[in-house]
């Protein structure tokens, strides 16, 4: 919540020095002077009348909550359903022979061997092995790939693939790009969430399986249709054009029977802390390499033994030897540990930091993930976490916390 803060720190600064009244004037217009500057999607409007919460994130005006509580809409989409606002994010094509070869430069996946209409979750990275960011990324044809990178790394990713990419084509290479910012992405996820939408397309889903995409039509529009989701349950990405976006968001509402409802950005975090899935920003940074961070299976076969993606070396030689830290899950006593809370082991050494903490709504007690040295990342290792000064029990545990329910072929 970068961007809350930001704002909070804004009308703090603004409030610095001035009378009770004059604060207040401040305050408001600190606010107002933020507001202002916030992107909104195309779902702005429908938020705020269906009773969204309207917070700064990542440089937009996005939902952190509706009229039900965060523990409320963390519960009800693991039972019925949500539908997420994920428009803030990046949506964009690499297009052309080389759109391939340009790709695997970057990023640790074997994307020459997906199926075509297959995808697969990635990291991009830099010259030390560290993560710029994850994205999802689907292989529509050997000469388009689809993928989308996470808002608060918009700018940096489009200037890193953009350099990049310039450089390849300058060598010979063959790769265009389109952002999708004409398009707008809606996150549909929970038990409820392919029988709702299968009532909006004549496309059958039984034989769409986790990470399959395809381009079709929903409630009259063309959209791109992945199966997969931020929660852990079933689910689907649905990138739509934003002048049907909200026609779509009603129609999934109205055909649940309101089962599936709109869904902020604290129940977002809360599920996918559950999933023990990474928040880019918290638990993955640029100086955290993909195997600390335990997506070493996100690293094809085939590149492990070829490499030829930024900071192989480094990479390579962690899946030889073992990374020097690792990142686990576990369980906490006392109040929930936060992000930057420290971790000792009982003769009080430091042994890491915990990146993303709270209190699970559905397992009803506290959960966090962090990271800690190797050798203390096994299940049932004991050690303590840090929170407001006072040392509590923390036991590591696997992931995810809550088992995943991705749709796969049986």
């Amino acid at each position: 919540m970068r961007g809350l803060l930001a704002c909070a720190t804004l009308a703090r600064r603004a409030a610095a020095g001035a009378s009770s009244g004059a604060r207040v004037r401040h305050l408001a217009g600190a606010a107002e002077a933020v507001e202002a500057e916030l992107k909104k999607t195309a779902l702005y409007d429908f938020h705020v009348a269906n009773g969204g919460k309207m917070v700064p994130f990542a440089g937009w005006s996005m939902p952190i909550q509706y009229k039900d509580s965060i523990m409320e809409s963390t519960v009800n989409c693991r039972t019925n359903g949500s539908l997420f606002d994920v428009a803030h994010m990046c949506g964009l094509s690499l297009k052309g022979p080389g759109a391939i070869p340009f790709l695997e430069s970057l990023v640790i996946a074997d994307v020459a061997g997906l199926k075509d209409g297959t995808g697969t979750l990635t990291v991009f990275t830099n010259e030390k092995g560290g993560a710029i960011d994850d994205s999802v990324i689907t292989k529509v044809t050997d000469q388009h790939i689809y993928l989308v990178v996470n808002a608060g790394c918009r700018d940096k990713d489009l200037a890193h693939i953009g350099d990049h990419m310039e450089a390849f084509n300058k060598k010979g290479g063959d790769v265009k790009w389109h952002i999708h910012d004409e398009r707008s992405l809606l996150a549909l996820q929970g038990p409820l969430a392919a029988p709702t939408l299968q009532l909006l397309t004549k496309e059958d889903l039984s034989k769409m399986y986790f990470s399959d995409f395809k381009m079709i039509d929903i409630n009259g529009s063309e959209c791109f249709l992945t199966r997969t989701g931020y929660t852990g349950e079933d689910g689907f990405e649905i990138s739509v054009p934003s002048e049907n976006a909200v026609d779509l968001a009603k129609a999934i509402l109205e055909k649940s029977e309101g089962k599936v409802r709109l869904t902020g950005l604290g129940a977002r975090d809360s599920l996918r802390l559950e999933a023990g899935l990474c928040l880019y920003g918290n638990d993955m940074e640029q100086h955290i390499t993909p195997v600390e961070a335990g997506l070493s299976w996100a690293i094809g076969k085939r590149r492990r033994a070829e490499g030829g993606f930024l900071g192989a070396d480094v990479i390579l030689k962690q899946l030889q030897e073992g990374p020097k830290i690792r990142r686990v899950g576990m369980i906490t006593q006392g109040p929930p540990a936060r992000s930057h809370s420290e971790l000792v082991s009982s003769s009080g050494e430091n042994i890491g930091e915990v990146t993303s903490g709270g209190f699970s709504p559905c397992l009803k007690k506290n959960i966090a993930m962090g990271y800690v040295k190797s050798g203390l990342h096994k299940a049932g290792t004991e050690f303590k976490v840090v929170v407001r000064g006072k040392s509590y029990d923390a036991v590591v545990t696997k992931m995810p916390f809550v088992p995943t329910k991705y749709y796969k072929p049986s």
